[in-house]
């Protein structure tokens, strides 16, 4: 492999960990240079935290976006906006980020974890239905890397029984299904602006809904459940301080104008490879439910290990060659083998809230995840932003297509 690298010029492709993947500018600097001096960094007070959530609820189609601290802190805005009780049960993934799952035992409740499709690593509604119970009292399905889950008999489900869906779009912003934008086909929606995401500032997040009752919850749950704005406010509920700042705000609105040219740079980018690495055997490009849009925050290969020697390990270590750093597996273990659920490490030894579950809610057996396993242990995933050039994508598919040679095995 090393000398196949030398044979080509190495290129340095633009990394979101930095300014060379970033869309940032003059706008940015506009918008932080006239909050910092207006003096008011507190967004109660302030005008570019609210002026975003506007806008932000706006593009989506959406009646309400509340602004907060983070993609965790949303999805934790979104639980304690249903409010469940005790041991209640909400269904996710186990192919998510862990602060996409901590909120629901803060919030008390029990997370159930439906199995996935293997070639998306999406929940559907067929994985989701097993898990249903009388104690369900949501369902969190996540779209990850920007692939939209197959909605429709997901909602359909959820409907017919009176459960609540919320989605945790953190890395689909611009995804859509049936043409309406990911985040916005639930009860409530939550998305991130983490560094690495489609916009950002650094952290922050967003949670939308259309409906009055759970926008309002989730709105006070990121203040402290103080009425801001109410006759006579109060500390309604037990809640958190999970603001967004002005200075993130600010950042924030000069971010969202250029979020539509910097998802479409990567459905085109993402299309360029996909095109490019067609008909390698045991290498599968990513696939959008038909209909659906992926919005590719990451671009993720699935990896045959019977026909690829060593698999997706393999593969990574013959791109790090390249300098292309990929993560193969997306995370190293199901998220219920990590302590927190392994251990029921939660609050001092109680093992709250998990001395409530039930225990077919809290049986990790492998054997019953096996498109888990499976799709983590195919998935090869590569960074993407919005400044990938045709350069780039070239030097991508080059590079992994001469790591197909050197580790495919002959028919």
């Amino acid at each position: 492999m090393a000398g196949v690298v030398e044979e080509r010029k190495r290129i340095v492709l633009p990394s979101d960990q930095d300014a060379s993947g970033r869309s940032f500018g003059e706008e940015e600097l506009a918008e932080l240079t006239r909050v910092v001096r207006s003096g008011i960094l507190f967004s109660p007070k302030g005008t570019a935290v609210k002026a975003f959530e506007r806008a932000f609820a706006s593009s989506l189609g959406a009646s309400q976006a509340v602004a907060c601290s983070s993609g965790s802190a949303a999805v934790h805005a979104a639980i304690a906006a249903i409010d469940p009780e005790p041991g209640d049960e909400i269904v996710t993934t186990a192919i998510t980020d862990m602060g996409a799952l901590t909120p629901i035992l803060y919030q008390g409740a029990i997370p159930v974890f439906a199995d996935v499709d293997p070639r998306s690593l999406n929940v559907t509604a067929a994985t989701i239905a097993p898990c249903l119970s009388q104690r369900t009292r949501a369902i969190v399905v996540t779209h990850l890397f920007g692939n939209p889950c197959e909605m429709a008999p997901i909602l359909e489900m959820a409907a017919a029984r009176g459960v609540p869906v919320i989605e945790d779009a953190a890395q689909a912003l611009g995804a859509t299904y049936d043409g309406r934008p990911a985040g916005t086909l639930g009860a409530l929606g939550c998305f991130s602006l983490q560094q690495g995401k489609h916009i950002t500032t650094g952290e922050g997040g967003v949670v939308v809904s259309s409906d009055a009752a759970l926008g309002r919850r989730a709105f006070l749950f990121v203040n402290k459940a103080w009425g801001y704005g109410d006759e006579n406010p109060d500390h309604y509920f037990l809640a958190l301080n999970y603001r967004m700042s002005e200075l993130q705000g600010a950042v924030a609105a000069a971010q969202l104008p250029k979020l539509a040219a910097g998802v479409a740079r990567r459905i085109e980018t993402a299309g360029m490879l996909t095109a490019l690495l067609a008909g390698l055997r045991g290498i599968a490009t990513p696939q959008a439910p038909a209909r659906g849009v992926h919005s590719f925050w990451r671009y993720c290969l699935r990896v045959d290990p019977g026909v690829v020697r060593g698999g997706a390990q393999a593969m990574a270590a013959a791109l790090k060659a390249w300098g292309i750093a990929s993560a193969p597996r997306y995370i190293v273990k199901p998220a219920f083998a990590c302590e927190v659920f392994a251990r029921r490490r939660t609050f001092g030894a109680s093992g709250f809230p998990f001395t409530l579950a039930r225990p077919e809610a809290v049986d990790y057996r492998p054997e019953r995840f096996p498109g888990t396993y499976a799709g983590l242990e195919g998935a090869l995933v590569l960074p993407w932003n919005e400044r990938l050039e045709e350069e780039h994508v070239d030097y991508i598919a080059t590079a992994v297509r001469a790591a197909h040679a050197a580790l495919a095995e002959r028919p």
